[in-house]
């Protein structure tokens, strides 16, 4: 679950934006000052940050270079202001995106997960999947086996199954496997994920009975695999 630093000094902005952050999995810790986010980020550790620029004790620009001094952690700009010196400043301290208020929660979430994407990508490429005893992977040939026998899965088929390998218990948001197995999430709906994991169930048990039971449905949540 990805750990979220929140530094917004309007409670009815933070409100929403941990609503949004947490219904998609998000862990938030939610800050009201410049001087409380250097504190709690002193105290944990956080795999991204998202800085109002106007904050009453410091700047979110100053909160950044403060985190910066320590870590190379991604960083969202919010701003009630659409000044150009303000997101060229944001963008040379190392800011990732730069949002103007008004804006969508949910708009803030999708770039954060996208932001997240392009940051861990090199990490997760390196990453092998967990092979069972059940499902194997054969990275050269771009197949996975159960029990033995190739599934014959087509593209999309194959990289949520991955996803899924790779993190085994993990839940996965029907949006995160979106991200992870189309190259284009937008253009497609949240439906399709539950139509290719129909799909892959039935190619499981095609393989044998009861193997359709590793994908497993956490309801109001996602998927995982269960080995």
């Amino acid at each position: 679950m990805p750990r979220v630093l929140l530094v917004e000094d309007e409670p009815a902005i933070a409100d929403t934006l941990v609503y949004a952050l947490e219904t998609e999995c998000f862990e938030v810790t939610h800050a009201l000052t410049g001087a409380d986010a250097v504190a709690a980020a002193e105290r944990e550790i956080f795999d991204f940050a998202i800085l109002d620029i106007g904050l009453p004790d410091m700047t979110g620009l100053d909160v950044c270079r403060r985190l910066r001094e320590k870590s190379a952690i991604p960083v969202l700009f919010l701003t009630a202001r659409d000044g150009e010196m303000d997101r060229i400043l944001g963008l040379e301290l190392g800011g990732d995106d730069y949002v103007t208020k008004p804006f969508s929660p949910r708009e803030i979430v999708a770039r954060v997960r996208a932001i997240l994407r392009r940051s861990q990508a090199p990490l997760q490429a390196a990453t092998p999947a967990i092979d069972s005893k059940i499902l194997h992977h054969d990275s050269a040939a771009m197949r996975i086996h159960c029990h033995g026998a190739p599934l014959d899965l087509t593209a999309h088929e194959y990289k949520l199954l991955l996803v899924l390998l790779e993190k085994p218990g993990r839940v996965f948001t029907r949006d995160q496997l979106l991200d992870h197995a189309w190259q284009d999430p937008g253009a497609v709906t949240d439906r399709t994920i539950d139509a290719h994991v129909k799909s892959i169930r039935a190619k499981l048990r095609a393989v044998r009975a009861g193997a359709e039971d590793l994908i497993q449905t956490r309801r109001g949540l996602g998927y995982l695999l269960g080995i």
